[in-house]
């Protein structure tokens, strides 16, 4: 369905354009934007295998270990029906740290193998379970303590302080993650009766 609202906007565009005589304009934005587009690619692509790299070494440190356990309690209050050791832990975990240090790339693989180890834990296969439906909240709202790819877009573009953002990020997704898991905790209790 996107699919066909993107074409049909780029068709009215295209439509419109011809229709006022602005082709030309049109041509150049489109060349101009796709350079745009490339050099903002390659700017996050260094930031990205650089964070990318970091993450690695704290992995093979163990430092992530170390934030994973200690993530690990909060984790299971959250995911009460997830058994501790299960895959599904371990998955979530790295899911969550990779948020906190806002490499929504890297955490992209981890929550869809969290997702597949939570759908075998599933005994309705043709629903989602709490626990999915948790972990989708929290990733989408997800808690970023630094914001790699914003820094990164502020530093192409040759922002004086850019990482001023990050007291603003912290805040502002505490409360998206805060705001997720309240609404996801509300409408558990109410589909389960409670409220």
């Amino acid at each position: 369905m996107v699919n066909l609202i993107w074409v049909a906007l780029f068709l009215i565009g295209i439509i419109f354009a011809f229709i006022n005589g602005t082709m030309e304009e049109v041509n150049k934005a489109i060349f101009s934007g796709a350079e745009e587009a490339i050099a903002v690619c390659i700017g996050l692509l260094s930031v990205l295998v650089f964070w990318l790299g970091l993450m690695r070494i704290a992995q093979k440190a163990g430092l992530l270990d170390v934030l994973a356990r200690g993530f690990k309690p909060f984790a299971r209050k959250l995911f009460p029906e997830v058994p501790p050791d299960h895959p599904a832990m371990g998955y979530i975990l790295s899911n969550m740290m990779a948020n906190m240090f806002g490499l929504g790339n890297a955490a992209t693989p981890m929550g869809i193998k969290a997702m597949e180890e939570l759908k075998k834990l599933n005994d309705m296969k043709d629903h989602a379970s709490r626990s999915m439906i948790t972990l989708l909240a929290l990733n989408t709202s997800s808690l970023t303590l630094i914001p790699t790819s914003v820094i990164a877009i502020r530093m192409k573009y040759g922002s004086v302080s850019p990482t001023e953002i990050v007291g603003t990020t912290i805040a502002a997704t505490a409360c998206s993650t805060i705001g997720a898991l309240m609404i996801d905790r509300f409408f558990h209790r109410r589909n389960k009766g409670g409220i």
